[in-house]
C-alpha cells in the first residue's frame, strides 16, 4: 500500500497564506501585539493561533496557483489585508495618548516623562503611560483580546482573498478611526478642560486683584493636587469609555 503526499503542497500554501494575515495583524493589534510581548511569544501565538482556525477557514481559501507568481500576489494580498486592518485598529488606542497628554497639560505635569509600553518604549506624558498601560491591562482583564481574536477571524468574511484590495476604502476608515480616537481622547479628559478653564479663569481674576503676589506659583500645588484628586475619581469612567469605544471598534471588523 502507498500512501500520497499530494495534499502536502496545497496544505502548506493554504497555511502560509492564512499565516501571512493573521501574524500581520497580530503584530499590530493592541494588547495582543505590544513590543513589551517577547517576539518569540507572539510569533508562537501567531502560529498556534492559524493552526486553530486552518480547519475552520481552509474552505475559504484559494487553491495554489501553479505558478511563483501567482502564489507570492496572493501572499503579498493577505500580507497587505492584515497590515491595513491591523494598523488601523492600533489607532483606536491613541485615544489614551489624547487623554493623557490633555490631563497632563491641564495639571500642570506636561513635563513629567515616562516610558510608554504601547510606543516601544518612547517617552510621553506620564499620565498617557499609565493609561496605555492600564488600557492594555483591561482589555486582557475584561477578555477582549478574545473579541480581537474573533474581529481577526471574521476579517475573512469581510475581505476575502480573492477580492481586491480596497486602498481608500482603508484610507476612509483609517481617517474616521484616528478622528474618532481623537473625540474619545478628548471626551474622556473633558473634566480636566473644565476644570483647567475654571482654574486657570480664577488664578487670571486673582493676579488681576493682586499684582503683586504670584499667583501661579503658589497655586501650582494646589492645580496638581486637585488633578490628581479628580483623576483618581473619574479614572473608572473614562477607562470604561475607552473600552466600549475599543470593543465598538472591533465589532466594525466582524461579519
Amino acid at each position: 500500500m502507498t500512501i500520497s503526499l499530494d495534499w502536502l503542497p496545497g496544505t502548506a500554501f493554504t497555511y502560509i497564506i492564512l499565516f501571512a494575515r493573521i501574524g500581520a495583524m497580530m503584530m499590530l493589534m493592541p494588547a495582543l501585539g505590544e513590543q513589551t510581548i517577547p517576539a518569540r511569544m507572539r510569533l508562537g501565538f501567531a502560529l498556534a493561533f492559524t493552526m486553530i482556525v486552518f480547519p475552520l477557514l481552509s474552505d475559504l481559501m484559494p487553491s495554489a496557483p501553479p505558478d511563483l507568481g501567482g502564489m507570492l500576489g496572493i501572499l503579498v494580498h493577505e500580507l497587505a489585508i492584515g497590515l491595513m486592518i491591523g494598523a488601523i485598529i492600533r489607532m483606536t488606542i491613541m485615544a489614551t495618548q489624547v487623554a493623557g497628554a490633555i490631563i497632563a497639560f491641564q495639571t500642570g505635569l506636561s513635563g513629567a516623562l515616562a516610558a510608554d509600553p504601547t510606543q516601544a518604549g518612547a517617552q510621553s506624558a506620564i499620565f498617557a503611560s499609565f493609561l496605555s498601560f492600564l488600557g492594555i491591562t483591561l482589555i486582557f482583564a475584561t477578555d477582549l483580546h478574545h473579541v480581537a481574536l474573533a474581529a481577526i477571524y471574521d476579517s475573512y468574511m469581510v475581505f476575502s482573498p480573492l477580492d481586491p484590495l480596497m486602498f481608500e476604502d482603508a484610507m476612509q476608515m483609517a481617517i474616521r478611526t484616528l478622528s474618532g480616537a481623537f473625540s474619545v481622547g478628548v471626551q474622556m479628559s473633558a473634566p480636566f478642560i473644565v476644570f483647567g478653564l475654571v482654574f486657570n479663569l480664577g488664578a487670571g481674576i486673582l493676579a488681576r486683584l493682586m499684582p503683586q503676589l504670584q499667583v501661579y506659583f503658589v497655586l501650582m500645588p494646589a492645580n496638581i493636587i486637585v488633578g490628581l484628586l479628580l483623576f483618581a475619581l473619574l479614572l473608572v469612567m473614562m477607562m470604561g469609555w475607552y473600552l466600549a469605544a475599543f470593543e465598538n471598534h472591533l465589532a466594525m471588523w466582524r461579519g
